[in-house]
């Protein structure tokens, strides 16, 4: 008979988080598939567990799964974690997951922590329907289609974010979506846990922590109401558009809608005003 593959979910910072069934799991697998075996053994040590790790990560995985897989068929139970939470979710372990299901291995989860359904709980934001988003790309392109997508699904988007790229990140979605009501969470369930609450423009202030590992929970459905600003000179508004264009990245359509929804006129008064300006330029 094969063995069963349990996909385990660990702390996300408290040791105490683990579940009893998780400790045992750990305790009587052949082997622990880790995405970091240093960090691992940090949890193992405190509950005296000495199962056999093995490493499993982002640049390893496809190497590393047909072997796994191979122990699993000659009987072997294997207890896959993550550096900490729910493996899978933004972390390795998908391609272990998906050969295990075709070889015919039977996968089963062993529930416990995971920082987004953490954070969504203690957002107060509608949660029967949410969207998570995992970490948002880097190149330019690729951002702008990742909050192009936000925007469109709207309600409760919750994400990942890198301290160095947080705050520019949320002005990315202000600018996209608009001023919408935003819970940053950093550092949960650990000694320096904080949670910032408020409307983008409040939160997204240069004193936003620049250390941690966060967690931001939007809601695209709660926007704070500012009258529109009234509309600026038409160098103001080319200015404006090299801002969005260049700085921010964004395609010269979706800058002139990012403009003309900020200002509450239409896309092509705002494209007449810069193209007059660009003549006086000229």
């Amino acid at each position: 008979m094969p063995g069963t593959l349990f996909v385990v979910a660990t702390p996300i910072g408290n040791l105490e988080d683990i579940t009893a069934r998780a400790l045992r799991v750990l305790r009587e697998a052949a082997c622990i598939a880790a995405e970091d075996t240093r960090r691992t053994a940090h949890l193992l040590a405190r509950y005296a567990i000495t199962t056999p790790t093995t490493s499993l990560h982002q640049h390893n995985e496809s190497k590393k799964a047909s072997s796994l897989i191979e122990r699993l068929q000659r009987g072997d139970d294997i207890a896959l974690v993550s550096d900490a939470g729910t493996p899978t979710i933004s972390d390795p372990g998908q391609q272990l997951i998906r050969e295990a299901i075709k070889a015919g291995v039977r996968v089963e989860p062993i529930p416990g922590p995971n920082a987004a359904i953490a954070a969504l709980a203690v957002s107060g934001f509608p949660s029967d329907s949410f969207c998570f988003m995992g970490f948002p790309p880097t190149k330019a392109s690729e951002r702008e289609q990742w909050f192009e997508r936000a925007r469109q699904i709207g309600g409760t988007i919750v994400f990942y974010e890198s301290p160095h790229r947080l705050r520019d990140t949320l002005l990315q979605f202000q600018r996209f979506v608009g001023d919408c009501q935003v819970v940053v969470c950093r550092e949960m369930t650990k000694s320096h846990e904080e949670s910032v609450r408020g409307p983008i423009s409040a939160v997204a202030t240069p004193e936003l922590s620049s250390t941690g590992e966060f967690t931001v929970v939007i809601d695209i459905g709660l926007m704070t109401i500012n009258e529109p600003a009234e509309a600026p000179t038409d160098a103001a508004m080319l200015t404006e558009f090299g801002v969005l264009t260049i700085t921010s990245a964004l395609s010269r359509r979706r800058a002139i809608n990012v403009i003309a929804r900020r200002y509450n006129i239409p896309p092509n008064e705002v494209y007449a005003s810069i193209e007059r300006a660009k003549k006086l330029v000229e």
